[in-house]
């Protein structure tokens, strides 16, 4: 790992956390990494320092969970400073609306508990070169060039990290590698890196995507084909693995090959040897051999779809990219990555920003399509952007998805709930009121407590009464969509539909009766 995640030049680096051994533990981790360490025990601590000094701090690193004064409040407290000191945040307990209210707040990375050593410096490494503009000129550089490096991999991830070091372990070898992993993890910029980072790096490099190929042609576009190699009258296609030569061949969806293929695919990596099609002897080839797979290869053996002796000879180092959803340490910093360089590479040449709210909205998204699919809406969202920053308004297919980001939806409910009108004479005030943070329990605030506790005789409703009010509202609120409400009740599925049809709700149509 040595290059990754070394740090250009000394921080200072403001450590706020309550738990003197887990200060002790990020001091020595973030010094161990040339940075000086500055300690505060407790948010208002913290808060004294920057007030004081805060013109010398680089990187904040602020626990969440503290007495006195919390993360979150740190964070709006450092709002209005109007800092603009980065802000990692760390979190041991709840879940991901917790990341996402840091991230809201302006946070600019966060790390789960316990979080190691390269984890930390990964995440100061990459806040630094935001304050340091490094971003913009490395995406400029990489754009020009074309070549990719292991430092184009942008990740703070321990299981990313893990790939990373794998992969530069592999770059050392002719070693056969497959790659695993959904559709759009970055496969290909693994093997593009593997690549660059061993003795090949100024040879070809050939990508063939298997599952887009016609059965009928995979072995002439693989091997090449010769016609009339026996009346002299010859005619040559130089196949992929020719192209490749020297170099290294990357076959994407290895899985969707046909097994009459495999058969020359295995001559090819067992003897170097490839058969054109129609030639009468068999070519020498010296070739790199890296795959890649979105299926579970183990099981396509066992159900006859891929051969056995092929599967073992190309899975002798097997490393698996996490899906992006497992790893959303990484999203903000491969947002800001995307749109500095999509928006430098527009015609205006500005580079453009993205806010809190829209890093929150994308971090909690769980990109089905991973990091191709953050990309392409990032593209998107900078070619349609019509300020210098992007906003969560410039991602409404991702909050449509998201029924807690869909700011327009909630002016709505909240205003039937309290007879308020969003576009009156009161509209900016109302939406600058709830806009900042979409949360249940800020609507709930903002409704005047939609759900009542006491009945009109003044006493306590009974808790079967409530519950089913409730039910009703998150139906109404999440529209329909029954895993979120089990979600956001904390009940299983089963236990919801149990309770619908207790409270005579049609589990078909749970709108109808919705409050």
């Amino acid at each position: 790992m040595t290059g990754y995640n070394e740090l250009k030049g000394a921080g200072q680096i403001l450590v706020v956390e309550d738990d003197p051994v887990q200060r002790r533990l990020l001091k020595n981790a973030i010094e161990r990494h040339g940075h000086v360490v500055h300690q505060a025990e407790n948010g208002r601590i913290g808060l004294e320092m920057v007030k004081r000094d805060g013109g010398l701090f680089n990187v904040i690193v602020l626990d969440l969970m503290m007495p006195e004064m919390t993360g979150l409040e740190f964070l709006d407290a450092l709002h209005e400073f109007g800092t603009q000191i980065p802000v990692i945040v760390q979190t041991g307990q709840g879940g991901i609306e917790t990341v996402v209210q840091a991230m809201r707040a302006g946070a600019f990375d966060f790390v789960v508990k316990p979080v190691s050593p390269e984890r930390i410096a990964t995440s100061i490494s990459n806040a630094m070169k935001l304050d340091q503009r490094e971003v913009k000129a490395r995406a400029g550089r990489r754009s020009r060039s074309g070549s990719v490096g292991f430092d184009d991999i942008v990740s703070a991830s321990p299981a990313m990290i893990r790939v990373i070091d794998l992969a530069q372990r592999a770059a050392q070898s002719n070693i056969p590698v497959v790659l695993e992993g959904e559709s759009g993890v970055g496969k290909e910029l693994v093997a593009r890196a593997i690549q660059s980072g061993g003795d090949r790096s100024n040879k070809p490099f050939v990508t063939v995507n298997c599952g887009a190929i016609p059965h009928n042609l995979v072995e002439s576009i693989l091997f090449g084909h010769e016609k009339g190699a026996f009346t002299g009258a010859t005619e040559r296609h130089i196949g992929k693995f020719m192209e490749a030569d020297g170099g290294t061949i990357f076959l994407d969806e290895i899985g969707d090959l046909p097994l009459e293929v495999q058969v020359k695919l295995l001559r090819a990596v067992q003897q170097g040897e490839i058969e054109t099609v129609g030639a009468r002897t068999a070519h020498k080839v010296n070739v790199r051999l890296i795959s890649a797979t979105n299926k579970d290869l183990i099981e396509e053996v066992k159900n006859g779809h891929f051969r056995e002796d092929l599967y073992y000879r190309l899975n002798v180092f097997p490393i698996t990219i996490p899906a992006l959803r497992k790893r959303k340490e990484d999203i903000p910093n491969l947002v800001r990555v995307f749109a500095d360089r999509f928006s430098s590479e527009q015609k205006s040449g500005r580079r453009m920003t993205v806010n809190s709210g829209a890093l929150a909205l994308l971090t909690a998204y769980d990109w089905p399509g991973n990091i191709r699919q953050l990309e392409n809406a990032i593209f998107r969202a900078v070619v349609l952007a019509e300020g210098p920053e992007l906003t969560e308004a410039d991602f409404p297919q991702i909050a449509a998805q998201l029924p807690e980001y869909e700011v327009v939806d909630h002016l709505a409910l909240v205003a039937d709930n309290t007879g308020l009108d969003p576009d009156d004479s009161y509209g900016e005030e109302f939406r600058a009121s709830i806009s900042g943070e979409v949360h249940h329990h800020r609507l709930s605030e903002a409704s005047e407590n939609a759900i009542a506790s006491v009945n009109p005789a003044g006493d306590v409703r009974k808790l079967a009464d409530v519950e089913e009010e409730l039910i009703r509202f998150a139906l109404k609120f999440y529209r329909g969509q029954m895993s979120q409400v089990a979600r956001k009740l904390g009940i299983g599925r089963s236990t919801l539909y149990r309770k619908l049809k207790d409270y005579g709700i049609d589990p078909d149509n749970p709108q109808k009766d919705a409050a």
